[in-house]
């Protein structure tokens, strides 16, 4: 059959059967059949490409741009991130010594001592930083003053014994139910720390207690200083001495020639100085048998 003729019916069919279609090449119209013209999409305009694809993006950035914006005017907000990096610097100071989880341990108890601090200045409305660590140098808390007088003084400096002697105590509790010398080593140190902290010297803790209680022993604390730097010389022990020499020979001048508001600084009354006395004295005393409850003896191999 021709193309074009007329299809014819089946034999038993009353319906035509259409004819395949001719083949034509691939791509070719058929005779007669003109190309179609294509159809070209509108021309976009730069507005509405602006809109589709940079519009959004700007808006991605700008976005990104005001979180960062307030998480950097909200830092210097968060002490903590300051504690926690200098944290995080001593613990790998003491690492290089210790190990790591006995310097961890080391750093927390320096931690609870300085909270202390904290807790007690706060607690007389003085505005106080979050504790810095500094390697191999403990750790400071930062304040305008540490009170209006001198029993103030030995208040926030007593305070951070006392919350390092429970730190402490909690070690020897730990250790006496699990029995792992981790804590009794820990515990040890911790009462150590703050012994050595109760030496009656400027800048340490036991010479602010001196201040409200008799401020002439912080020559014999001084002495003391003095004596541990010979017997044990390194470099901490003689940084703490030129400081107590400085601090000593400023604080005794300073009441030898001072005006009325030193006068009045250092006047402190018979009560109140017996009961820093007290408060000294024993957790000098506590401290002590601490040390001695958690003391590992030496063994001859």
């Amino acid at each position: 059959m021709e193309y074009g003729e007329t299809p014819k019916p089946y034999p038993g069919s009353s319906t035509p059967t259409l004819p395949e279609p001719p083949r034509y090449p691939q791509g070719l119209p058929p005779p007669g059949h003109d190309d179609p013209e294509p159809v070209l999409d509108p021309p976009r305009s730069r507005e509405s490409f602006f809109k589709r694809r940079v519009a959004p993006i700007g808006a991605a950035i700008l976005a990104l741009l005001a979180k960062l914006k307030s998480v950097l005017l909200l830092l210097p907000k968060i002490k903590v991130l300051t504690t926690a990096g200098t944290m995080a610097v001593s613990i790998a100071a003491y690492t290089t010594i210790w190990g790591f989880w006995f310097a961890m341990g080391f750093v927390v108890l320096l931690l609870v001592h300085e909270m202390g601090h904290v807790i007690e200045l706060r607690r007389a409305g003085i505005r106080a930083s979050a504790p810095m660590f500094i390697p191999f140098l403990g750790a400071v808390v930062a304040s305008k003053s540490l009170g209006e007088n001198a029993l103030a003084e030995a208040r926030v400096g007593l305070a951070g014994p006392v919350l390092g002697t429970i730190g402490s105590a909690a070690c020897l509790v730990i250790w006496q139910v699990t029995g792992h010398d981790y804590w009794r080593a820990l515990g040890y140190t911790g009462f150590f720390l703050n012994l050595f902290n109760l030496l009656p010297v400027v800048p340490l803790d036991g010479g602010r207690a001196m201040a409200a209680m008799s401020p002439w022993m912080w020559f014999l604390g001084f002495a003391g200083i003095v004596a541990l730097a010979i017997i044990f010389p390194n470099p901490i022990i003689l940084i703490i001495a030129l400081f107590a020499a400085y601090e000593t020979y400023r604080r005794w001048q300073q009441r030898r020639h001072g005006d009325a508001v030193t006068e009045a600084y250092y006047r402190v009354s018979p009560r109140n100085r017996l009961i820093i006395g007290v408060v000294y004295l024993g957790l000098v005393a506590l401290l002590v048998i601490g040390m001695d409850a958690t003391h590992l003896p030496r063994t001859l191999g």
